[in-house]
């Protein structure tokens, strides 16, 4: 049997949520917002400025470790990061100065990356470490705001090659038992991104945009964990799939969540538009 991720044979008291996140654009929350839309960003900080406090009142526990699922990291397997204090990855470009001089120094744990490894070898999937890469834009920037004080001990977990749903649901699904220690599962992407139009505020933009929106809030509420899954697996199919991910790696880490959560339901905790964009979140458990 598997230890608990903080090396201690404490049960957790609650099993954990999962999530799936909005992580906005580059270092959006800690610069000046465009002239034209001084708000842009303020619900959706508002939105991960609360995330703790409603884990905290809801199942009376905090996380006791991190496995995050960003979509700006793709690898032929899903590779799990192993050094024991991440540094960070300033992977955008073209933002101010000041905003590649962010800290976050939330240490790693190699025994919850080695227990990520060995459930998903459990379940037949193949996988890989790196003990060298950095988080990456898609964990330190939301987790700022999420947990400003770096205290909980992160795994970060790239997406596979490929992008196919279903590989995804099923790295999910092994490993839920994580989420029974007090891991918190957290996919980090954005239920819309199309960066070609997400500017121009065009009316069949955002129809479609909101179509694919509501679509997609209707399959991750749906209480048959049978149906949200194949909902789920052929996403694509949706009204405005594809307007809103022209390529759907912002997308994938919904799966892993999705899987993860098992067969509790799915609820969507946050929900905006941006310059007329349509934009959610979404807590399992």
């Amino acid at each position: 049997m598997n230890a608990p991720a903080n090396g201690t044979n404490a049960p957790a008291k609650r099993r954990m949520p999962t999530l799936f996140i909005p992580h906005g654009g580059g270092p959006c929350f800690f610069m000046e917002p465009p002239p034209q839309s001084p708000e842009l960003w303020d619900r959706m900080a508002q939105y991960l400025r609360g995330i703790a406090q409603s884990i905290d009142q809801s199942i009376h526990a905090k996380p006791r470790a991190m496995l995050v699922i960003s979509a700006h990291w793709e690898m032929p397997q899903p590779t799990v990061m192993t050094s024991p204090s991440p540094s960070l990855s300033f992977d955008y470009h073209g933002f101010p100065e000041h905003t590649y001089r962010l800290r976050y120094p939330a240490a790693g744990s190699p025994a919850l990356a080695q227990q990520v490894r060995d459930l998903l070898r459990e379940a037949g999937i193949g996988s890989a470490e790196d003990a060298v890469r950095g988080f990456d834009h898609g964990v330190f920037v939301p987790l700022l705001l999420m947990y400003p004080q770096a205290e909980i001990p992160i795994v970060q977990l790239s997406l596979q090659a490929g992008l196919d749903p279903a590989v995804h649901l099923a790295i999910g699904q092994a490993l839920a038992p994580l989420r029974e220690q007090g891991v918190l599962i957290v996919g980090s992407g954005m239920s819309y991104h199309n960066l070609r139009h997400f500017f121009d505020n065009r009316e069949a933009g955002n129809a479609a945009a909101s179509a694919f929106d509501e679509w997609l809030a209707d399959a991750v509420c749906d209480p048959d964990l049978d149906v949200r899954t194949q909902k789920l697996r052929d996403w694509s199919q949706a009204p405005g799939a594809r307007a809103a991910h022209p390529r759907e790696e912002h997308l994938l880490p919904l799966m892993v969540s999705a899987g993860a959560a098992r067969g509790d339901r799915g609820v969507r905790d946050y929900s905006d538009k941006l310059i007329g964009k349509a934009i959610s979140g979404f807590r399992f458990g």
